[in-house]
């Protein structure tokens, strides 16, 4: 049970940004004992896979608090994302069935995989959705800040699924009402603009 809240709320972050959670576990797995990856993942902690994952961390979290291009980068994200999402679910799955003595995960990573893709996929679709309105109601300066929020979330979401699994659905549930909130929000400042020009202009 534990095991499936930390994936599910890996994999959540990575419906916010793909490679904060893929760097976290890859650097606790590499350089501590607290998650142990089996073979077939252990490419994730080593020098390479990090290296890289830093490298577009860095251009994630520049390109995504920029107006406009930061759609091109959420267009990108329909991709990265959810297969992120996957790929950490299921390390991270077959870790603990590792750790248990059990190899179902490992003989069934596509279990994972699926409920990964899923998870980060209804999370990327809703910062998708949001992102644009926010964008039209703020004129491009709420980009910044929502991006940076989001960020704050990825990183905070990965450390409770790995270390406190079991308040992550009360987490996830938070995240899901912030995202509702800010998306009405936009929609009402947008509303509100458009009728104060129609009515400068009526």
């Amino acid at each position: 049970m534990l095991a499936a809240l930390t994936g599910t709320g890996l994999s959540a972050a990575a419906g916010l940004n793909a490679y904060i959670p893929f760097l976290i576990v890859a650097v606790i797995a590499r350089f501590t004992d607290f998650i142990n990856l089996p073979t077939q993942f252990a490419w994730i902690e080593s020098g390479w896979a990090i290296g890289a994952a830093a490298v577009l961390l860095l251009g994630e979290v520049v390109f995504d608090k920029i107006p406009v291009v930061d759609h091109i980068n959420d267009a990108v994200g329909t991709f990265v994302r959810p297969a992120t999402g996957g790929l950490i679910f299921a390390a991270t799955q077959a870790a603990e069935d590792l750790e248990q003595g059990s190899s179902f995960m490992q003989d069934n990573p596509w279990v994972g995989v699926v409920l990964g893709i899923i998870t980060a996929g209804i999370v990327h679709t809703g910062k998708a959705v949001t992102r644009p309105v926010v964008n039209a109601s703020t004129m491009g300066i709420g980009a910044p800040l929502v991006s940076t929020a989001e960020d704050t979330a990825s990183v905070g979401l990965s450390f409770v699924a790995i270390f406190f699994p079991i308040i992550v659905i009360f987490v996830l549930l938070l995240l899901l009402w912030g995202g509702f909130a800010l998306w009405r929000s936009g929609r009402r400042r947008r509303r509100e603009r458009e009728s104060a020009v129609s009515a400068y202009y009526g």
